[in-house]
């Protein structure tokens, strides 16, 4: 087993998660199996409890493990799928020592830091990178973040671990990465590397040195600073890797790989890589990388929110949009809207707010309510619901935006005025929201419905169906402590409310669709944890799709995309292509030659029904590629 280990200097929030998954993917192209652990040095036994203001939003696993934002990065990059013990806490290790010293298990001994703490440590990442995360297969390389920065007193035991766990499993084994700011003051407007220095030196006090220095910054570093990094810091110059801020995440293992960290890693680990197939190692990287900065027409979703002041909180949201948005060639332009802002109390206190933020939601081509807890912002989104339901506009709910919608019905169509859920008004005579059997009051930690649960469609048509390929049933992760009351369902049926997914008991609702709208759809669960960059979320793609006039289309053609759908050209240029594919017919219907001009080709294929851009972004054939995409040509799409 080779581990990786990563740790921050300087500044928390630096890059660390990005820059741990972008070593798990250039090794997973190159064919090794890799796994990954965070570690958090807080006292907290999960990230169940946490406000998203304090560390985003709280990411949940297939088992249910509450954890950080950053183990959804390694399994998007990654495309794997982690459990519980992936994520380590100060509170889980304590809690562990605790129960062996409660159980006798030291015999008596002076329970302490160094050795026990530190040892749990060593032995908690060993058991853990021998866990697989896709099939049956061990992992060979485990990637390792530490959390937070080099100095702070709470990540002290695990940097003293990581010191003796270097000689416990080998140099060979063992390679380090430090992640560190280079800043650029405006003052002086040159590159600062004291800071870096400092960092370095603070971690060679603690025992461990860095075998690749990871320098963030906002801009290039130039090659004098790079080697004064080297100079000062004691690692040769193609140790010090420079990342600066890029357009897309997608970039960061590319322009990783292109400073040459797979060689470095195959001979400073001895990994035995395939070097001659290095080239093909990335490609459906630099695929997306590529449509990230191609990609020209613009789609606008309005997340209408409660965390908005802090956009981590919608991490996996966001990235499920970018995801959705890039498989049907837009880019994603995102508006976050305050919920409580669209509440009548607002246009009393501060009318101008209240009106700018009701235009933005008015002016979006779709529109999205995430889930939340809580009673602040509630009414903002029901009237949110209400607009989108009324104006036709593609509208999707998660979690709490089913509730809201549930309860907007509720009190438009079936005259319940004061249709609520228990959570925000426990004595409401018309209950549609609930608690649940799982919901303990007082103990709030790990007690709602969590993780990957089964969902059984309903019998009969349904457009979130079609989009998940029509299947009987699917699995998604559930992070929620309420549900739709079961003995309003037919009541709310009878007026177009469809419930066309339950769980396998039927009792509790999962999905809800609106008749007669171009797309109103709610989940119970969210789809969001499951999205991938090469796989978007079936929901998060119907809003886009339905947002772009473009799912009909879709559904039609047995949901796939069609190059035309895919096409980024404006309207005048698809006329075009359209015509030029059924001039390119006519003349083969007479059995002309047909010779390509203009840099156009008919492609290698016999077939009539195609017309192939030798630039590869438009073609009007049918063939698809991965998660519903067309075919690559040359590399393009």
């Amino acid at each position: 087993m080779k581990y990786i280990l990563v740790t921050g200097g300087v500044i928390s929030g630096v890059g660390k998660g990005v820059i741990a998954s972008s070593f798990g993917t250039l090794l997973k192209s190159c064919g090794l199996d890799v796994t990954s652990i965070k570690i958090d040095p807080y006292i907290n036994i999960d990230a169940g409890t946490f406000s998203p203001y304090e560390h985003g939003e709280v990411y949940v696993l297939d088992d249910g493990a509450e954890v950080d934002l950053d183990l959804g990065n390694y399994e998007r990059f990654l495309d794997v799928t982690l459990h519980r013990d992936n994520n380590i806490t100060t509170g889980k290790i304590y809690k562990l020592v605790i129960e062996k010293e409660r159980t006798g298990e030291y015999l008596g001994k002076t329970v302490q830091v160094v050795p026990h703490i530190t040892d749990a440590i060593q032995e908690w990442v060993e058991r853990v990178a021998q866990t697989p995360v896709q099939g049956s297969s061990k992992p060979q390389v485990c990637i390792v973040e530490l959390g937070g920065t080099i100095g702070d007193i709470e990540g002290m035991p695990f940097v003293e671990a990581f010191r003796q766990f270097q000689f416990r499993v080998k140099r060979e084994n063992f390679c380090l990465a430090h992640v560190s700011l280079v800043p650029l003051p405006k003052a002086t407007g040159e590159p600062k590397t004291k800071p870096t220095q400092s960092s370095v030196r603070e971690l060679r006090g603690c025992g461990l040195s860095p075998d690749l220095i990871v320098c963030r910054s906002e801009k290039p570093i130039g090659l004098e600073v790079k080697e004064k990094i080297s100079n000062f810091c004691h690692v040769g110059p193609d140790q010090v890797i420079c990342i600066h801020d890029l357009n897309s995440i997608y970039h960061v293992p590319l322009l990783m790989e292109q400073n040459g960290v797979i060689e470095y890693l195959n001979e400073r680990l001895q990994l035995n890589i395939d070097m001659s197939k290095r080239t093909k190692c990335l490609q459906q990287w630099r695929d997306l990388a590529r449509r990230t900065e191609t990609v020209r027409r613009e789609v606008c979703i309005a997340v209408v929110g409660k965390y908005t002041k802090f956009t981590d909180s919608y991490a996996s949201v966001v990235k499920a949009l970018q995801h959705a948005a890039l498989a049907v060639n837009r880019k994603l332009e995102l508006v976050f809207i305050e919920s409580c802002l669209l509440e009548e109390e607002t246009l009393q206190s501060e009318p101008s707010k209240y009106h700018k933020e009701w235009q933005k939601l008015c002016e979006s081509d779709g529109i999205l309510v995430p889930g939340g807890f809580g009673s602040r912002g509630m009414e903002g989104k029901i009237r949110a619901c209400q607009w989108a339901r009324e104006n036709r506009k593609p509208w999707l709910g998660i979690c709490l935006g089913l509730q809201a919608a549930v309860i907007e019905f509720a009190r438009s169509k079936l005259g319940l005025k004061d249709a609520n859920t228990t959570e925000i008004d426990p004595n409401t005579t018309n209950a549609l929201v609930i608690d649940m059997p799982e919901h303990h009051t007082g103990q709030l930690g790990g007690t709602m419905r969590l993780g990957k649960r089964t969902t059984v469609f309903a019998d009969g048509p349904s457009v979130i169906r079609q989009l998940y390929g029509n299947p009987k049933s699917v699995q998604e992760r559930h992070r929620h402590r309420y549900e739709v009351n079961p003995k309003y369902v037919p009541r709310l049926e009878e007026q177009g409310m469809r419930f066309v997914g339950t769980d396998e008991d039927k009792t509790r609702m999962e999905i809800i669709e609106l008749s007669g709208h171009p797309y109103f759809v709610a989940t119970q669960y969210h789809p969001e944890y499951l999205s991938r960059p090469l796989k978007p979320s079936p929901p998060f793609l119907g809003l886009i799709l339905a947002s772009v006039d473009r799912l009909n289309q879709y559904i039609q053609r047995g949901c796939r995309l069609s190059p035309r759908q895919l096409s980024d050209a404006s309207s005048d240029e698809e006329d075009s292509v359209v015509g030029l594919a059924g001039a390119t017919k006519s003349l083969r219907s007479l059995k002309l030659p047909i010779t390509p001009t203009n840099g156009i080709s008919t492609g290698s294929s016999t077939s009539d029904e195609g017309v192939y851009l030798t630039n590869g972004t438009i073609s009007t054939s049918d063939g698809e590629g991965a998660c519903g995409g067309i075919e690559l040509i040359n590399g393009y799409n």
